[in-house]
């Protein structure tokens, strides 16, 4: 009886969410937060599209429907359902990309997030591209696979020669070869100075020259390397943009000013009026490279809006993180039961005596368990990164063979990376892996990483229950029979030594009881927590050398 309350009791808080999930854990059975660091924002800024990059390290797919058709994304007050979609939802290689559009960014907010929920079959999608950009946005386009040249917005359809990168930095990406992107000519599009207009998007160029964006005499270029807005009459340039690597640009132009950023910092501005124009647009035109994320919008957009959206949407921003879903975590506690350790105590301190015994047995127990299982981590990891160390070039993706995979953390993380690699081999059986690939293989490796940091510590949470708890049920188990032994001598009418020994020899005993399973557990966390951590090392240190050696042998 007591172990079901105590499970009821875990499992309350993730059966009464909040107001919005109204059906419970039946509705939706699991949900992540989602935390927004806006200190690096310079003012408050609302209706910001950001993404949220899911992996198997910080979201349960199994949780989900294959498509993702059971996600919601809900405001902090968790009342207030937000405006997303899903750019990409992979549940068997467990990533996805999911756009929300954030209703406001405050730098000054406290504990600031939003709850993505997810975990019900019956659910239908409540995904909306074309609600989760703002009334400025024109046109926005992700070059997703599935609608590689159509916006998400208005539905608008681009024409050219693209192909698609599919390990990009948002999803997929496209890739330009110099012939551009044509969109025709339509009101939305249509340049207005006292409007304004914003150009962004991320790059990657293979060259630092080409067009990126015209429409009539209006022109946003690379040239020489720099970002540079003309319209005909004026010019303005600044910053500078290196080739195959992944930067954010922006151009926002009204009321005669120009102002460029790249990766969210200003890096020129200058007078240049925007002509009123209404034309076909002209995207990509002479530029080589990579393009993702092209948003074209009929307002000047403010400098925190701009560094919102490229600290959000970039692969190391700070402004996004998802946190591991509620549940995933585990949590265990006094459900066992403990041997008798004690002989000779009255029976009111049995109940605090027997509480005490259970903790010790399973304190002993995870010692041992964990003892070993460090141990045999320890030598086995050693063994393979011995063999690691001594493997020549040709061997490096060979020595999965014979290699002790129950046993060691380390050849786990070397599998999950090979795994990875194995599906980038080309048809003639070459290995030639790019930027976004090693990132993508490093992702991997880091996420299984984190699986076994969580193996690792698994079950020790109990020592510190153990360490913390069982000194004060001693304490109570004390003070318990103390007040029993002096409210029986009360109404006995017979104080005297004989008569109150026994009590308090059997209160006393509860305390010691409580501090035999304390110390014991001291020492035995004390000692595994050292053990973890150097391995725990090892694996970081493992990683890193491998991802390495990969990208040293078979890089671009």
């Amino acid at each position: 009886m007591l172990r079901k309350l105590v499970v009821l009791l875990m499992l309350l808080p993730g059966m009464v969410y909040a107001a919005w999930n109204e059906g419970g854990n039946e509705a939706w059975s699991s949900r992540a937060k989602v935390t927004i660091n806006a200190t690096g924002i310079p003012t408050a800024e609302s209706e910001v599209p950001v993404v949220l990059r899911l992996h198997s390290g910080n979201f349960d797919f199994s949780s989900a429907n294959l498509d993702g058709s059971d996600l919601r994304v809900v405001a902090g007050d968790d009342k207030t359902e937000l405006k997303f979609h899903i750019e990409k939802f992979d549940s068997v290689n467990e990533l996805a990309v999911i756009w929300v559009l954030l209703p406001k960014l405050d730098p000054a907010a406290k504990d600031a997030h939003i709850w993505l929920y997810s975990g019900n079959e019956t659910a239908t999608s409540a995904a909306d591209a074309a609600g989760s950009f703002d009334a400025a946005t024109a046109a926005v386009f992700h070059f997703a696979e599935s609608a590689l040249l159509q916006d998400s917005k208005h539905a608008l359809l681009a024409t050219g020669n693209v192909t698609v990168q599919k390990a990009a930095l948002i999803g997929e990406a496209a890739v330009l070869n110099g012939e551009p992107l044509v969109l025709a000519a339509n009101p939305a599009l249509a340049l207005n100075d006292a409007q304004g207009f914003t150009f962004s998007a991320w790059l990657k160029p293979g060259e630092a020259e080409g067009t990126l964006y015209q429409q009539g005499a209006v022109t946003i270029s690379l040239v020489a390397g720099k970002l540079q807005f003309n319209n005909g009459s004026a010019v303005v340039a600044g910053g500078e943009l290196k080739t195959a690597v992944w930067q954010h640009v922006a151009v926002t132009v009204a009321g005669g000013k120009v102002v460029l950023y790249i990766d969210g910092t200003e890096v020129a501005n200058g007078a240049a009026a925007l002509p009123a124009v209404q034309d076909a647009v002209q995207i990509g035109n002479g530029y080589q490279g990579e393009l993702d994320e092209l948003e074209l919008a009929s307002a000047a957009r403010s400098a925190a809006w701009i560094k919102a959206a490229a600290s959000g949407q970039s692969m190391d921003g700070q402004l996004i993180k998802v946190s591991a879903a509620e549940g995933d975590e585990e949590e265990e506690g006094g459900s066992s039961h403990f041997m008798v350790l004690f002989h000779s105590l009255t029976v009111d301190a049995w109940v605090v005596i027997i509480i005490l015994a259970v903790m010790f047995a399973i304190s002993a127990a995870v010692m041992v368990a964990k003892a070993r299982q460090v141990t045999r981590n320890d030598k086995a990891n050693r063994a393979f990164i011995e063999r690691f160390n001594d493997a020549s070039h040709a061997e490096l993706l060979q020595l999965d063979q014979g290699a002790d995979t129950q046993n060691s953390t380390v050849v786990r993380l070397y599998l999950a990376g090979l795994r990875e690699i194995r599906k980038r081999y080309d048809a003639a059986g070459q290995l030639s892996l790019s930027g976004a690939s090693l990132d993508a293989i490093k992702a991997a490796v880091d996420a299984d990483l984190i699986r076994e940091n969580k193996k690792l510590n698994s079950n020790i949470v109990l020592l510190t229950i153990a360490i913390s708890g069982g000194p004060f049920l001693g304490l109570l188990g004390t003070v318990i029979g103390v007040m029993i032994t002096f409210a029986e001598i009360a109404a006995a009418g017979d104080v005297n030594v004989n008569a109150i020994a026994p009590g308090i020899a059997a209160a006393l005993m509860a305390t010691v009881a409580g501090l035999a399973v304390a110390i014991p557990a001291l020492f035995g966390y004390n000692y595994l927590s050292s053990r973890i951590k150097n391995i725990n090392t090892d694996m970081q240190i493992f990683v890193d050398e491998y991802i390495t050696r990969v990208a040293e042998l078979y890089g671009k």
